[in-house]
């Protein structure tokens, strides 16, 4: 059976009914495509509608979600580009496999991350972060620039005049990680930096929003600097490798905190 919008995917307050209302009460047609593919999108990557469901039409959705049928439509492009959706002639809109999904893309992370993440979504991100940023440490610690030691300094000295509780803490961190990609002086590798950040950013928000941090992440970023400055390339992968693997702890201790708090 085709899978209507769900009542849990409407918004649930005045305050939430700001992000969609019809057309006609809001200025932008870009911004109401956003809100509905943000409710659709959260839906789909928190389980609540399943891989493999089938969406009923776009006018039954759109009136659920009152919205113009153009609005939904556009959203459902947004949600197809993803890799999230599957439209056919006849079949319908059908949400796709976990494995079909843009899972690197920012927009897909947040959504992600706006709820409970999946476990086992959150340890496939570290895995990609474990072999991707201890890596790019290496190569960074190598091929630096005076100019990218001046942007991880930065970062460092925004990260601790700020904090991570703070989003110009965060923006900091992620600036950090990024400048690293950056200092690898290899394409392929700064293609990731918009996912990479992306995932930093996230992860580290969703730890925050929990409760307060179990450790200050500050001096496993500097041992990083330290060695990438030194252009110590073991050291530097050894420190990453450090990082990331203490970062995936305390998101895995969020999330188990977040379970007990529900029970």
């Amino acid at each position: 059976m085709p899978t209507p919008v769900k009542k849990g995917d409407l918004p649930r307050s005045e305050d939430d009914k700001s992000a969609i209302a019809p057309e006609s009460s809001r200025g932008s047609g870009r911004r109401l495509r956003g809100a509905v593919a943000h409710y659709l999108g959260t839906a789909i990557v928190s389980g609540r509608i399943a891989p493999g469901e089938t969406l009923t039409g776009e006018v039954a959705n759109a009136e659920a979600l009152s919205v113009s049928r153009s609005a939904y439509r556009e959203a459902v492009q947004v949600l197809t580009a993803k890799g999230l959706l599957e439209s056919r002639p006849r079949a319908g809109t059908r949400v796709l496999p976990r494995s079909r999904w843009n899972i690197l893309d920012p927009t897909l992370l947040a959504w992600a991350f706006s709820g409970e993440p999946d476990i086992n979504f959150v340890r496939d991100l570290f895995e990609l972060r474990a072999i991707v940023e201890p890596a790019a440490a290496r190569l960074a610690a190598a091929r630096r620039s005076k100019e990218d030691l001046k942007a991880m300094k930065d970062a460092l000295g925004a990260m601790r005049r700020h904090t991570l509780a703070t989003e110009a803490g965060r923006i900091a961190d992620r600036d950090f990680h990024e400048a690293i990609l950056a200092a690898t002086q290899n394409s392929a590798l700064t293609a990731l930096t918009a996912s990479i950040g992306a995932a930093v950013n996230w992860t580290t928000q969703f730890k925050q929003r929990m409760r307060a941090l179990p450790r200050d992440p500050l001096p496993g970023h500097v041992r990083v600097y330290d060695a990438i400055a030194a252009a110590d390339a073991d050291a530097a992968a050894a420190a990453m490798h450090t990082l990331v693997d203490q970062a995936l702890e305390d998101t895995r201790a969020a999330i188990t905190n977040l379970a007990a708090d529900r029970e």
